[in-house]
């Protein structure tokens, strides 16, 4: 049989066609729960037990633990999902994959999703072109389940047919006659199989098929299913490469977690089929070692009690999993003078509804990352030692320079998702962050200039004396509290958000106030000392700076709130 250039452009193309309608659906799934997206994923994800249900179900449903898992990697990728929170549900993805097994074993036929494609179809048009969005969305999403559906079956179809060319497999039974190594040589044929196929099922019914012609037989069955554990980790690795960290981070614990599971099962392995011989023995079901026709009932118990024991070993030591997997790839953002930021990423996962939820991650980093540059200029008061004075400059020069790069970057990363799709909500979230983004910035310049107001004072010896300190100190502390505030009100809902905004005015209305006070009480004390005109010029640059701040932070708040958008 040959395998023209004509026949792997079919395979590539099934293969395109089933991971844009994974993407189109993930995108109108995201359309379409718009801000309920991160509760519904809660509520799935609630405990470790819901998310290994999720899992299983997700997975049953789209036949494919290779899809799920993308679609996992994609949500972390995101930031809709925790890494946490993720184990859960890829555990119960390798649970999902036994149904396929159980359908051909006991009913001799595999269900056929793919027949829904054209019904779908049928029912996504006229929704598709509704003007109201919401049903536009669900269009969407029934479209995008289509399109996967049918890349399944067109991916099937175009590899090659093991019934026409039995002696593609036929050799196999020359491979069975080494002991150990064969497992090993079938274990990596499972591996590579699930690679090539893209899922799991597939490789599972192929597996049965071989056993049913009596090329292999049950022990060399069930390693190719634990090779079909390591290949379906391949395609979400793949998806993650062009994630991040965070996606990495996920599609790592996959694969952990099933060679984990494989291990433990190979030191056991003889003693685990023997049992479940004698297991199918006893209830008269017949021996898989010694009579082929139960071979296809002995690898779906196999399979079944091999994945839920590596899930119930390992459901109690998600925690410990996930720190494994972050000491493996450590996040680069947790340092503020970061060459690129933490969440954004491009290729196949940048769907542009899920960005928005990273715009916000970074958004808020960015604006952390602005609260520590305000509080160095406390720091520069107090600080008696020269040396340690300079490199608090530069630190301050440093993330100037920060702020002004990541302002554009954030910036260029809206405005290039705001030419996709998106819903009117997601835009006007994008509105709101570009102002937020904008404001943020210029509190990176107020705070740069204070510093060089500071290191200007040093230069000419000049002194504040213990009033204008104490006055300047209680300054920093009424726009810390406004920094708390606006970091809280980040993280909350837009309604929590306006709720919060007669608190925000209050605190800017504070620091204008405390600002004209001081303003005039420095007057007065020029007036009685003309020796502190000095020191009180720097004093009003810096307590006018620091309402500049608050200006700048109530104008963030409002962004949040969606009040007052220009």
């Amino acid at each position: 049989m040959t395998f023209g250039f004509f026949d792997f452009l079919t395979l590539f193309g099934s293969l395109s066609l089933f991971l844009f309608g994974m993407k189109t659906m993930s995108e109108g799934i995201q359309k379409f729960a718009g801000d309920k997206m991160r509760s519904i994923l809660a509520a799935m994800t609630s405990n470790r037990f819901a998310g290994v249900f999720t899992g299983f179900v997700l997975t049953t449903l789209v036949q494919s633990s290779s899809a799920s898992t993308v679609m996992v990697v994609s949500f972390v990728n995101a930031g809709l999902m925790s890494l946490t929170q993720s184990v859960g549900v890829i555990m119960g993805a390798n649970i999902g994959t036994t149904t396929t097994a159980w359908l051909i074993s006991l009913l001799g036929f595999k269900l056929n999703i793919s027949a829904l494609s054209i019904p779908l179809i049928g029912i996504s048009f006229p929704l598709l072109l509704n003007s109201r969005e919401r049903f536009n969305s669900l269009g969407q999403v029934f479209l995008g389940f289509a399109l996967l559906f049918l890349g399944l079956d067109f991916l099937r179809g175009s590899v090659p047919d093991l019934e026409t060319n039995p002696q593609m497999f036929k050799f196999l039974q020359d491979l069975t006659g080494y002991g150990i190594y064969s497992t090993f040589m079938f274990l990596g044929l499972g591996t590579l199989l699930t690679i090539v196929l893209q899922s799991s099922s597939a490789t599972m019914a192929l597996t049965l098929v071989m056993c049913n012609y009596g090329w292999i037989g049950f022990e060399h069955g069930a390693a190719i299913v634990l090779g079909e554990n390591i290949g379906t980790t391949i395609t979400a690795n793949l998806a993650a490469l062009v994630g991040n960290v965070y996606a990495k981070r996920t599609a790592l614990a996959h694969t952990v977690f099933n060679i984990i599971g494989i291990v433990w099962m190979l030191l056991i392995f003889r003693f685990f089929l023997d049992r479940i011989d004698y297991f199918m023995v006893h209830f008269g079901l017949g021996s898989p070692m010694e009579n082929p026709t139960m071979i296809p009932i002995g690898l779906s118990i196999f399979h079944t009690v091999f994945n839920l024991t590596n899930t119930f070993l390992l459901i109690g030591f998600i925690k410990y999993l996930v720190r494994l997997v972050e000491f493996s790839l450590p996040s680069r953002g947790k340092k503020f003078e970061r060459p690129h930021l933490e969440y954004f990423s491009s290729g196949f996962l940048h769907m542009a509804e899920m960005s928005v939820f990273q715009a916000k991650k970074e958004v808020r980093k960015f604006s952390e990352l602005a609260h520590r540059m305000f509080n160095f200029i406390p720091a520069m008061i107090i600080q008696t030692d020269k040396k340690e004075f300079q490199n608090i400059v530069e630190k301050v020069s440093k993330y100037e320079e920060i702020t002004d790069r990541v302002e554009v970057e954030i910036t260029t990363f809206l405005i290039r998702i705001s030419r996709k799709q998106l819903s009117g909500q997601a835009a006007e979230e994008l509105r709101r962050m570009r102002l937020v983004s904008s404001e943020v910035e210029k509190i990176g310049d107020v705070c740069f200039k204070m510093s060089s107001v500071l290191a200007d004072k040093r230069k000419e010896k000049t002194y504040f004396t213990p009033s204008q300190r104490s006055d300047l100190f209680e300054m920093f502390k009424l726009v810390n509290n406004a920094f708390e505030l606006m970091l809280n009100n980040m993280q909350v809902s837009v309604h929590e958000a306006r709720k919060n905004l007669p608190r925000a005015n209050k605190l800017e209305m504070s620091i204008n106030a405390f600002r004209d006070q001081v303003r005039d009480a420095v007057i007065v004390d020029m007036e009685k000392d003309p020796t502190h005109v000095k020191s009180a010029f720097y004093f009003n640059k810096l307590i006018t700076s620091c309402e500049k701040i608050g200006d700048a932070i109530l104008n963030i708040n409002e962004a949040i709130a969606g009040i007052n958008i220009e």
